[in-house]
């Protein structure tokens, strides 16, 4: 093996050798010992030195003295520096078993760990902030060109960047929290896990009936389980402000779908609260008026009222109970100076915004806030009601396209409820609430009340489409969404529009009047007043409209009627003609198609002289058939050459076969029969009618013998044989629906 070499500053040198051949090696040499591995030369010698090879090595290893390594010193050196500490672990050492993300967050928290090492402190101060690690970095490109890496080093952080936490939402504290005391509360509490029976909140609500059997159980115990349905049961927090806002009691504890409600101290000494109170503020049609005083009654427009009568008790107690809610989560807006707080969230505040002056909120709303309009509640029929006036823009269509459809669903998606609808019929009071929205909002969503029954969202979205005019977006059994369509007009435009036609009206009116007198100005003397023309003129103009007007106003829609229904008819007749034609060409292709496979079929004639046999002897041929638990069963193909090998394969065991068809007329069983027997040779038995079908016995006769090609060639084969069977089957219901369209089209 090849010898390491080091430089030395001894002037002498030292030979290594193995012991297989130390006389080749060192011949001639008097310092080298035969019982040593090493010989060391003390004498100075300036030539060079000859140093043992490896056996691969063909030429002599010839070294300077001063090249030589001395062995009488040791060869490592120790460090210059022996305070030196070994590298820290978290900069240089490995991670190991963990990998992509994992490994690179281990990386960032070490380097962060050694931004408190002294050490690291005194030797970066002022240089981290003249350098940075990305700065390091540069890449050199197939130019030989030194560029700048301007990317950062994945452990690096944005100082800039800022992290919003997801903010934990706040406990509410309830009112039966607030109001009782501690050790009243966790009595009641305990009292309340125990109780089994319960008041059955169905899916119209908490009605006065629930209400009354509510106070009816508090004469009896303090507390009642109410449990909840659909829809209820889904937001419980809004189930437990309707009960204490209802029946005036606390709910003291609720698990899933069931609350238990304290009758309170003063149960005795308060005053019943109904649904009754809350909702029949409506009663007196004042809130309507600023609804409904924007419709116009004859020629008269009036515009849109600003005062708002509008339910006060209704709002008052709605208010109430918001403020109630919001009381322990108050905000405080800055700057002002009664320091009054916002109820409820700015969500909440701007719907209420928009339905104030729309109609009393339905507190039975089963979702979170805001409370809709409660649309049962709206008048049935509001005097001078009438749709409203449309027009669409200049080149612009009022149907909307599939896009814009769908863009405005997904728009309507995350909307809150506007009315809350449970009537089918009469509804000019909410499609005159809706035309009063639409002025501030694009869409209108209507929710259907739960629990109410014989509700018809079909008869709901028709008759409010016709009162109002606008473009249904989506309907179901839950909810209907309108859109107020592109050619709708707001109120003060419709106003201004009807006035710019009256002005219209008027110019029109001064410019003939003016036309008038200068045309009897310059008339000629003599000539008659009735010669004066009219072309061109307004009174011509009034004539045409008063002389054709009323006529077609009365006769369009007869006419309109009467062309519609010749359009239908010649459309129909040209549906019915064409679909006779396609039958015809239909029945074509299948007549050739049937005659180049009867071409081929040669089906063989009944041999005149056949074999005898007695009444006793069919009798016994009958039975025996009959009893025969094999047979052969004919399908659609009919008679095949399949069929007769399989008739012969019979008679190779037994004396008779028994075939089974499927064929109800029986004509055509006695004639499958008939050609069952020319083909095969046997004789005919019976025909007898079982529950599978048709039983055709026939026996092979007493001089039987086996052909030898047991198919033949004269009839068809399978696939042919059910190709004819499709091409009769086509060219049966073809005829018959050819028929039928041609008796239509003669008529």
């Amino acid at each position: 093996m090849l010898a390491t070499v080091l430089t030395s500053p001894n002037p002498f040198s030292f030979s290594l050798n193995s012991n297989r051949n130390p006389s080749k090696t060192h011949k001639g040499n008097p310092f080298f010992n035969k019982n040593s591995k090493f010989s060391v030369s003390k004498k100075p010698n300036n030539g060079p030195i000859k140093m043992p090879t490896a056996p691969w090595m063909k030429g002599p290893l010839l070294l300077q003295p001063h090249e030589v390594l001395n062995p009488s010193k040791p060869t490592t050196k120790k460090s210059s520096n022996s305070n030196a500490k070994a590298p820290d672990k978290a900069l240089f050492g490995k991670e190991s078993g963990v990998r992509g993300k994992k490994v690179m967050k281990k990386i960032i928290r070490n380097v962060e760990n050694l931004q408190g090492n002294e050490i690291l402190e005194d030797t970066q101060i002022g240089i981290f902030e003249e350098f940075e690690v990305g700065n390091w970095l540069e890449e050199i490109g197939s130019d030989r060109e030194v560029k700048k890496f301007g990317g950062k080093m994945p452990w690096l952080r944005e100082e800039d960047k800022v992290v919003f936490r997801r903010v934990k939402k706040e406990r509410v504290l309830t009112q039966a929290e607030i109001s009782l005391d501690k050790d009243l509360l966790e009595r009641l509490r305990g009292k309340a896990m125990r109780m089994r029976k319960w008041v059955k909140v169905m899916k119209a609500g908490v009605t006065q009936a629930v209400v009354d059997e509510i106070r009816l159980a508090w004469r009896k115990n303090e507390l009642v389980m109410v449990k909840f349905g659909v829809p209820l049961c889904r937001n419980m927090d809004r189930a437990r402000e309707i009960v204490e806002m209802k029946t005036g009691g606390l709910v003291v504890w609720s698990k899933k779908d069931a609350l238990v409600v304290y009758q309170g101290r003063n149960h005795g000494l308060t005053s019943k609260f109904s649904i009754m109170d809350y909702s029949n503020c409506a009663d007196d049609q004042e809130i309507y008026s600023s609804t409904i005083s924007h419709f116009p009654s004859g020629n008269n427009i009036n515009t849109s009222q600003e005062k708002s009568n509008i339910s006060t008790r209704g709002r008052s107690l709605y208010r109430e109970d918001r403020e109630k809610e919001s009381m322990p989560i108050g905000i405080f807006m800055k700057g002002d100076e009664n320091n009054q707080p916002v109820i409820g969230s700015l969500y909440e505040r701007e719907t209420d915004r928009l339905l104030d002056g729309l109609g009393p909120r339905f507190i039975d709303w089963w979702m979170r806030k805001p409370l809709p309009v409660d649309a049962d509640l709206l008048p049935e029929v509001v005097p001078g009601f009438r749709s409203p006036v449309r027009l669409s823009p200049r080149n612009t269509r009022p149907k909307l396209t599939d896009e814009e459809l769908t863009y405005l669903r997904k728009l309507a998606h995350p909307l809150p409820f506007h009315f809350a609808l449970g009537r089918n019929r009469n509804l000019q009071g909410l499609a005159a609430a809706i035309l009063k929205l639409w002025e501030k909002s694009l869409i209108a969503k209507i929710a259907i009340k739960w629990g109410i029954q014989n509700t018809d969202n079909e008869q709901m979205a028709y008759e409010l489409k016709n009162l109002t005019g606008g473009v249904l977006l989506l309907r179901n059994k839950f909810l209907i969404i309108f859109y107020r369509g592109k050619d709708f007009l707001p109120q003060g435009v419709a106003n201004l529009v009807v006035e710019r036609e009256m002005a219209l009206r008027r110019c029109q009116l001064i410019e003939e009047s003016a036309r008038v007198k200068v045309a009897e100005t310059f008339q000629v003397a003599d000539e008659p007043l009735a010669k004066i023309s009219t072309i061109g003129t307004l009174s011509e103009f009034q004539d045409i409209q008063t002389k054709f007007g009323d006529l077609e106003k009365e006769n369009n829609e007869l006419e309109i009627q009467l062309e519609a229904q010749k359009e239908n008819l010649e459309r129909e007749l040209r549906n019915q003609e064409r679909k006779l034609s396609i039958l015809n060409i239909k029945i074509g292709k299948s007549a050739k198609e049937l005659a180049k496979l009867n071409s081929s079929w040669q089906p063989c004639e009944q041999d005149v002289d056949l074999e005898i046999i007695t009444e006793e002897e069919r009798e016994c041929l009958r039975k025996i058939g009959l009893k025969l638990n094999s047979c052969l069963v004919l399908g659609r193909r009919g008679v095949f050459n399949g069929v007769i090998e399989g008739v012969h394969q019979h008679w190779k065991h037994r004396e008779v076969v028994k075939i089974i068809t499927m064929q109800r007329v029986f004509l055509r069983v006695i004639y499958t029969a008939k050609l069952l027997v020319a083909e095969s040779g046997g004789i005919l038995v019976s025909v007898e009618k079982l529950k599978e079908g048709h039983a055709i016995i026939i026996y092979r006769g007493k001089n039987y013998r086996r052909p030898l090609k047991l198919m033949t060639d004269n009839l068809l084969t399978k696939r042919e044989a059910l190709q004819r069977s499709i091409e009769l089957q086509r060219i049966g219901v073809s005829s018959f629906f050819s028929h039928n369209f041609t008796s239509l089209i003669l008529l």
